[in-house]
């Protein structure tokens, strides 16, 4: 199985590590870029978006010749939701989609897999101060978490390195329990995701390409659908037992999902709508503290890394303790970057009363920025 996987991993890696190169050369014959402008996008120069078909062949092409039918996830399904996503994310990426009909389209995938693919919550593990609920409000809650999941790593697709590399960390640790419990074809599928996507790292770091809403609604799809799996083959797990998969599950995906809802709740406060554009993403407070893009990507790896190690050796406190750990540790990571930009705000307009970051955040900055 071992050899499987580094053969799965080479495969990917080597597939999406060729092909950039071609597809950079057809976006730059084509003229297949993303325009830089003033108002939402970071980058000063015109870059291809279409990264996403490396990570979408790598990964297909190299997990479905080594992986075979799994007793957890339907395959066939979870490939078709794939691929709807994948065209939806290169007509996006060319020809920008409404967001009404991207919602569709990720309503459409979602649904193959809940409805006929066996990937839904059994109970609503005490969220809500219950457990067991009708069938209808689990399938409604499954299509929820799923569709936040795949937006909330749209929405930190917003820097070089950052969606992919969190995207890697939250797929493999997944991956790494679905090896250790002999869940052969979902542990492919994950090494060979991550293949793919460090292929493509390699020429998203330099700012080369981007991966577009092709790569982001697929990286998001599959890790919501092992978000899923994991969670309800925890249910008889002792490891996992007192409803701590689901937390487990959460602090897994902390980056993006915290982020989002960090953003939406102050866009609320504010009074503006949860979806309108603003700088207050944690990659944005990175920036404003002086990061570079590779910097502050490296930051959020860590910091996710660092909450996946916290939350498994928390696993034997109760349930709201290591909810409280969690929310403590995000909660004391963004205070500090608030008080941190916002020194460096007086201290830049002391200096320079015309140049504050506010009014001046895009001189050297290389990507492109989404809400």
């Amino acid at each position: 199985m071992i050899f499987i996987l580094i053969v799965t991993f080479i495969a990917s890696l080597a597939i999406a590590w060729v092909s950039i190169p071609a597809i950079i050369k057809v976006a730059e014959q084509k003229h297949l870029y993303d325009e830089p402008d003033e108002l939402r996008k970071i980058h000063i120069r015109k870059v291809p978006t279409l990264g996403g078909i490396a990570i979408f062949a790598g990964t297909v092409i190299s997990a479905t010749f080594f992986a075979h039918q799994s007793k957890n996830l339907d395959l066939g399904t979870f490939l078709s939701a794939i691929t709807i996503l994948f065209f939806t994310g290169i007509k996006d990426d060319i020809i920008p989609l409404t967001p009404y009909k991207k919602f569709l389209a990720q309503m459409l995938a979602v649904c193959i897999v809940v409805f006929w693919g066996d990937v839904q919550l059994s109970s609503l593990y005490g969220f809500f101060f219950t457990y067991d609920a009708p069938p209808l409000v689990l399938y409604a809650a499954t299509i929820f978490t799923m569709i936040v999941i795949i937006n909330a790593f749209n929405l930190i697709d917003g820097i070089n390195g950052l969606a992919g590399g969190i995207a890697c960390i939250v797929i493999s640790t997944f991956g790494i329990w679905f090896f250790r419990h002999s869940e052969e074809s979902l542990a492919i599928w994950a090494i060979a995701t991550c293949g793919a996507t460090l292929g493509f790292l390699r020429y998203n770091f330099t700012g080369r390409i981007f991966m577009g809403d092709t790569g982001s609604l697929i990286l998001g799809f599959i890790s919501a659908v092992f978000a899923i799996k994991f969670i309800e083959m925890n249910k008889t797990e002792v490891s996992f037992v007192g409803g701590k998969a689901p937390l487990f599950a959460i602090a897994v995906l902390v980056i993006p999902l915290f982020d989002t809802l960090r953003v939406f709740l102050v866009r609320a406060a504010q009074g503006k709508s949860p979806f309108s554009g603003d700088r207050n993403h944690l990659h944005h407070l990175l920036l404003d503290v002086g990061c570079s893009h590779l910097q502050a990507s490296f930051i959020l790896y860590a910091l996710n890394i660092f909450v996946i190690i916290a939350a498994y050796f928390a696993n034997l406190l109760n349930v709201y303790v290591y909810f409280a750990i969690l929310f403590a540790i995000m909660l004391s990571f963004t205070q500090a970057l608030l008080v941190l930009r916002k020194k460096r705000n007086i201290q830049k307009s002391l200096n320079n009363p015309s140049q504050t970051i506010a009014s001046y955040p895009y001189e050297f900055t290389t990507h492109y920025e989404k809400n």
